[in-house]
């Protein structure tokens, strides 16, 4: 497509201008003929003021001419000089043959009436103006061949008597020619304008189309919705159909009856709210998109979206692409990452930031009766950390995770919340059994390096103390935790500040 208008009308022009010329080089050669002719119409008697050297003289000074305009038109095929040439070259046989008394009645007018076809203002006067003096000479030549056949005083009275006839149709002419122009120019540029704007509308619906196209190959289902006319059609469909929605009776497009067949029971409520095709528009207004993540029953997650592709002027949107997508992979790295990043690396339990996140999420709902916090510490790790190593110290640490994972992992989740710190949050009526099965797990471990490990640990119940929030909780399961820890340092004698 052209850039511009003003260049496309160019381009038709130049184009036309070879053409124009390759066909008057082929008038030219059509007009050697005429000396024969006019020969035949001597000798039949019809042209008795003409000789046969006149025809002679005819075909031989066109033949020079054509030649001159076929080479010219193979090297300048486009130039105004090739045109002007042809023109000129006519002129210059209509003066000929009137000068020699060849009674072929050939208007003055015919050569600036070809030259309008060239639809160019230079061209046209040019050969408005050669055209004009090659008349004004000729006519001035021939008056004394037809003065004597006049009732004129003078040859010069004749001569402006038939010159003034002659310039009032010339000037007649240039104007109407002039306006054949004009006018043609300007329905040439409303139609290559209208051209540029179908070749860009095409070009606009075929990019989309291509589009639309690569979308298709990347989602499993493609639907494109039009507001407009409240109608739907699958992209992936080979025939692409278009299937009216009935918005007064219909929430559910079809490609979307066809997907929640899969959709988990559970999840039938949500996605029948999200696909719900007469709330989309309201939804969509003044956004892009809008996604959500459902469980396909044999493949797994996937991901329903609706795109605004055509907006109205109030925003809302007239043309939507829905698309559905299995992200099950996409979900499961997410998951994965999630775990590792709410995952102790070493014990392999809950870090501070999970707990941090369930505390936030038991902050937002009344607390359960049966809900207790418990805060666990590991006895003489410091100790053991300075006369035995690290290694040794890890390995009572991951045996303390162990225990506590064994004791609480089906009533509630442990966290290692520090070095040797590990909170639990657990659902119990007996908090004071989940203690002593604690502490008798720890007394049953056995270590590679370690033969035996102690825990101290603390709790505080909703049920013993419903007024307190849970930082209260934490911080009473915090001081029934170093109560324990002050017991084993008085019944095993360690002085507690190096434990």
């Amino acid at each position: 497509m052209k850039e511009t208008s003003g260049k496309s009308l160019q381009d038709f022009i130049l184009e036309s201008r070879i053409w124009l010329n390759h066909y008057l080089s082929s008038i030219l050669r059509l007009i050697i003929l005429t000396g024969p002719a006019i020969a035949i119409g001597i000798w039949a008697g019809i042209f008795r003021n003409a000789t046969y050297r006149t025809c002679l003289n005819i075909s031989g000074m066109v033949a020079v001419l054509t030649l001159i305009h076929y080479f010219l038109v193979l090297r300048f095929p486009k130039s105004r000089v090739t045109s002007f040439f042809s023109l000129t070259a006519l002129d210059v046989i209509i003066v000929y043959m009137s000068l020699h008394q060849v009674d072929i009645l050939i208007t003055w007018f015919f050569v600036p009436l070809v030259s309008v076809l060239f639809c160019d203002e230079v061209i046209y006067f040019y050969a408005i103006a050669v055209n004009y003096l090659s008349m004004t000479g000729t006519t001035w030549a021939a008056t004394s061949l037809y003065f004597t056949q006049s009732d004129f005083e003078s040859q010069f009275d004749y001569f402006l008597n038939v010159m003034g006839g002659f310039t009032i149709e010339m000037l007649i002419m240039t104007v109407l020619g002039y306006t054949i122009i004009k006018l043609a120019q300007d329905n040439f540029r409303k139609l290559f304008q209208q051209n540029e704007l179908i070749q860009f509308q095409k070009q606009s619906e075929q990019e989309r189309v291509k589009i639309l196209d690569s979308m298709a190959g990347i989602y499993d289902n493609v639907n494109l919705i039009d507001f407009t006319d409240n109608t739907e059609m699958a992209l992936r469909d080979p025939e692409q159909k278009k299937i009216v929605i009935d918005m007064s009776s219909q929430t559910q497009t079809q490609m979307n009856r066809k997907i929640m067949e899969q959709v988990m029971p559970e999840q039938m409520e949500d996605f029948l709210s999200f696909t719900n095709i007469t709330t989309v528009r309201q939804r969509l207004t003044g956004r892009k998109i809008i996604s959500g993540d459902f469980v396909d029953i044999d493949k797994g997650w996937f991901r329903a979206q609706y795109i605004a592709v055509e907006a109205e002027p109030d925003q809302s949107p007239a043309v939507v692409i829905y698309t559905t997508r299995n992200v099950d992979e996409e979900k499961k790295r997410e998951q994965t990452l999630i775990r590792i990043s709410r995952t102790d690396e070493m014990t392999r339990l809950r870090n501070r930031r999970c707990y941090e996140m369930d505390l936030d999420e038991l902050r937002h709902k009344p607390l359960e009766d049966d809900l207790v916090i418990f805060v666990i510490d590991v006895n003489g790790l410091k100790q053991v950390n300075d006369t035995l190593g690290h290694t040794v110290g890890d390995e009572l640490i991951k045996g303390a995770a162990a225990c506590l994972a064994i004791t609480v992992n089906k009533v509630g989740r442990v966290y290692r919340t520090g070095g040797d710190e590990f909170m639990a949050l657990v659902h119990t009526d007996d908090p004071e059994h989940i203690r002593e099965r604690i502490h008798k797990n720890a007394y049953k471990w056995r270590g590679c390096y370690s033969r035996n490990m102690t825990m101290a640990v603390g709790y505080a119940s909703v049920v013993e103390n419903r007024q307190a929030t849970l930082d209260e909780l934490e911080r009473i399961a915090d001081a029934d935790m170093y109560s324990e820890k002050e017991k084993y340092y008085q019944m095993t004698g360690n002085n507690r500040r190096r434990q």
